[in-house]
């Protein structure tokens, strides 16, 4: 994780961050009135396909990105509240984990000079945004069950249900169309860090499983409850071991 403090250290990355963090939030904040969910909570959100396109192009200052560009929107949407505590941090991890998982699922083309969605790349593709989509949604909705703002069983499922379909539908035409443009000015993550711009090594690859069990099991352990069997709380402590593995996994990748 040392390159998500080096981004404070390198004014290109930082600007990244701003990039983001405005973008996000500027195409979020209109839908917090017109598209609602859950009144307070969530709506339909197209900008969900900004963090994860941001992420394959700009990595770390993606995360940092999303998480500001959603407290941003809650912010000035009106719906800032104890829950943007958890909205941060899953957001945050919403921005990171795709471009630190690239390539674990042996599918993205290693060759720099093609589209990443060249060969098997739209399946890595579809696969990140469903690993980083189950994450965010299962720390948001436990954070929204400890503290009572909104009820696990239903956020662990509309919000990684929201975030993957909007990211698999405009994500793509948005990466083809950036991709080159970003990568001619040599400005994608990998180009400023110096580093390779797909992980596959053995910590990686289990970090990643990691992260994907605990994200597939966060909503079926709260799903899994009967209704009326368990209170707020007892959802919390039976969710809250998958949510340590799940950080853990983000910790290793």
């Amino acid at each position: 994780m040392r390159d998500l403090f080096e981004v404070w250290r390198n004014t290109r990355l930082v600007v990244q961050v701003a990039m983001t963090a405005a973008l996000y939030a500027a195409v979020l904040i209109p839908f917090k009135a017109v598209a609602i969910i859950l009144p307070g909570i969530t709506e339909v959100r197209p900008a969900n396909a900004i963090p994860i396109v941001c992420s394959l192009l700009f990595g770390p200052a993606a995360a940092w990105g999303s998480a500001f560009g959603n407290l941003i929107g809650d912010l000035v949407g009106g719906t800032l509240g104890a829950g943007s505590i958890f909205g941060f941090i899953g957001n945050f991890l919403y921005g990171y984990l795709p471009y630190r998982i690239w390539g674990v699922h042996r599918l993205a083309p290693r060759d720099t000079g093609s589209s990443p969605l060249a060969g098997g790349g739209v399946v890595e593709f579809v696969l990140v945004t469903g690993a980083a989509s189950l994450v965010c949604g299962g720390v948001i909705a436990w954070g929204a069950e400890l503290l009572g703002v909104a009820p696990f069983k239903v956020l662990s499922v509309v919000i990684p249900l929201n975030n993957f379909v909007m990211a698999v539908v405009l994500g793509p035409p948005l990466m083809l169309a950036l991709y080159p443009r970003v990568r001619g000015w040599g400005l994608l993550h990998w180009q400023i860090l110096g580093t390779e711009p797909v992980r596959r090594s053995v910590r990686v690859t289990i970090g990643a499983l990691l992260c994907w069990g605990a994200a597939a099991a966060i909503p079926l352990i709260g799903l899994g409850i009967p209704a009326g069997e368990a209170g707020g709380m007892e959802i919390v402590l039976r969710v809250a071991p998958a949510i340590g593995v799940l950080l853990v996994g983000a910790l290793m990748i």
